[in-house]
């Protein structure tokens, strides 16, 4: 079968871009079709469109929305690499910034200048996100000044809000009604914080598991990986979404482990030397039990609102009253923007670029029934 796909670098992630329509008809049979286009599971994806990485082995499935004040419904999936799994639970944030772009350009929503405008549904977490795009000559933009940690070169910004993103997988913003909890591991009692807005994320501090907080991707040993998986699986069985013992398998996404530390000075992956007054706190996250090499725009926006809510870990460390919040990670200093109305926050903003990389056709090895061919 040949399928149309798109290929889009959305922030610091990279994703398969592919029309609803373009999906098998019978949903059953959409994690084994994403599977063969991605190429899982195999640890190269050597025979897929996946690039062997958490952050590059990720599917947007798109659709021209009938909802009312929505422009487009959006489902994510990240894709085990080396699993038979296609995880529908999270969201991604940086794929999130490649939807408007991808919308615009393939026609579903018409052009406006200077700003596109793209109301998105999410429908793996129930939220809306609000996508602005620069556009130009009737085209997405992609050429300007804004540089992001992690993404070679610069682009044009993408603004992106989120709104009421509490409770988005678990619907509760404190999933198991705690904003700390003490749990039982290997290696004795530690404490997390483990809250659910834009994407559910334990976080635990950097000290209660022997790291300093910024340490780089390759720093992480295998068996400091396998720590910090225990405790992320602990944490997916709070969250009712499966037993500890299954986690890795069944729930891998999320929650996202994070590890968060205070202020420090550290050279970054790319040898820039990042200075403690230049940052809020250093944080270091986990996708599908790795090191991310930079930082998740869900992760961020869970950490921020983590930073306004009392007695948690995150505020404990993230003492703040301004509305931007600057986050080290690996490959630099993230900042998000709150918007507050009487001291409650209502929205909170981030910047990214993305841009189209591919557009084409991807053939893959059984015949899926596909809707559009079937109308």
């Amino acid at each position: 079968m040949r399928v149309p796909v798109v290929v889009m670098r959305g922030g610091t992630s990279k994703g398969v871009f592919l029309h609803f329509e373009d999906m098998p008809a019978n949903r059953l049979l959409w994690d084994e079709f994403i599977l063969d286009i991605m190429g899982s599971p195999d640890s190269r994806q050597i025979d897929g469109l996946g690039g062997a990485n958490s952050l590059t082995s990720k599917v947007a499935i798109i659709k021209k929305s009938d909802l009312a004040e929505i422009d487009i419904e959006y489902t994510f999936a990240q894709v085990s690499i080396e699993n038979q799994l296609v995880d529908f639970k999270g969201n991604c944030g940086n794929i999130s910034s490649a939807v408007g772009p991808y919308a615009i350009e393939q026609g579903l929503v018409p052009a406006i200048e200077p700003i596109t405008t793209v109301r998105i549904f999410n429908t793996n977490t129930q939220k809306v996100i609000i996508a602005e795009v620069e556009v130009e000559n009737g085209r997405v933009k992609t050429d300007g000044m804004y540089s992001i940690p992690g993404v070679p070169g610069t682009g044009s910004p993408i603004y992106l809000s989120f709104t009421n993103a509490e409770g988005a997988v678990t619907g509760k913003l404190f999933p198991t009604g705690n904003s700390i909890d003490v749990i039982e591991t290997s290696k004795g009692s530690i404490e997390v914080s483990i809250i659910d807005v834009a994407n559910p994320l334990v976080f635990v501090h950097a000290q209660q598991v022997g790291l300093k907080g910024t340490e780089l991707p390759y720093e992480f040993t295998a068996e400091k990986l396998i720590e910090l998986e225990e405790i992320r699986s602990i944490a997916a069985e709070l969250c009712q979404f499966s037993s500890k013992e299954d986690a890795t398998k069944r729930s891998p996404a999320v929650p996202k482990l994070t590890v968060i530390a205070p202020p420090m000075d550290y050279i970054d992956v790319t040898g820039v030397e990042r200075k403690a007054e230049d940052m809020d706190c250093t944080i270091r996250m986990m996708s599908m039990q790795k090191p991310h090499q930079a930082l998740a725009i869900t992760g961020a926006i869970c950490t921020t609102a983590g930073a306004f809510l009392k007695d948690t870990i995150v505020s404990d460390i993230l003492n703040v009253n301004q509305e931007v919040i600057r986050l080290a990670h690996p490959a630099g200093i993230m900042e998000t923007k709150v918007d507050l109305i009487a001291g409650n926050m209502t929205a909170i903003k981030v910047v990214r670029t993305a841009r189209m990389i591919l557009e084409g056709f991807v053939y893959t090895k059984k015949n899926y029934h596909i809707a559009s061919k079937l109308a």
